[in-house]
């Protein structure tokens, strides 16, 4: 009996263990000033990732310069999409839609100038990376950046549409 019990108790916290987060709604804006809650960002029932940066971050400039150069290859590979926050404040803001086009990025981009979104999921530092599958549940989180990252994060997505079929 206390083999039964012991196993109950293993099961359920594994099942614990693997409650993922839904995105928290906070309200976000585009680079063109339309509003946008983030509990319903989604990539047509594929996965995506949300990549935190700022302006004045080299390491995060870095981490979406790596990426734009495999961001063609991802999509035709997995439908992945990226969707890039800037937590540039809003005396910096106009600094964002600048670096985006001289870096030509191609991601949706939406501005965080209070870090509101950042700290709903948890993030204390950029670059804050996230990997959210296609119900809207946050799977992956990662701080910091280097070269050579981004082969992990592809890996993840991959990992996560695998496991789905």
């Amino acid at each position: 009996m206390r083999k039964y019990v012991l196993l109950l108790i293993v099961a359920f916290a594994f099942c614990v263990n693997q409650v993922q987060a839904q995105l928290p709604a906070v309200t976000l804006k585009t680079m063109g000033g339309t509003e946008v809650r983030t509990d319903t960002l989604s990539n047509g029932g594929k996965p995506f990732i949300i990549d935190f940066f700022a302006t004045w971050c080299k390491p995060c400039n870095r981490e979406l310069d790596a990426i734009s150069e495999v961001y063609e290859e991802w999509q035709e590979e997995t439908g992945v999409k990226i969707i890039a926050v800037s937590i540039d404040q809003a005396q910096n803001i106009n600094k964002v839609k600048p670096l985006v086009s001289n870096h030509g990025w191609e991601y949706e981009v939406l501005l965080d100038t209070n870090s509101d979104f950042l700290r709903a999921v948890g993030g204390q530092m950029i670059p804050y990376t996230l990997i959210v599958d296609a119900t809207g549940k946050v799977v992956y989180k990662h701080s910091g950046y280097t070269d050579g990252a981004e082969a992990e994060l592809i890996e993840k997505v991959r990992e996560l549409l695998n496991a789905k079929e």
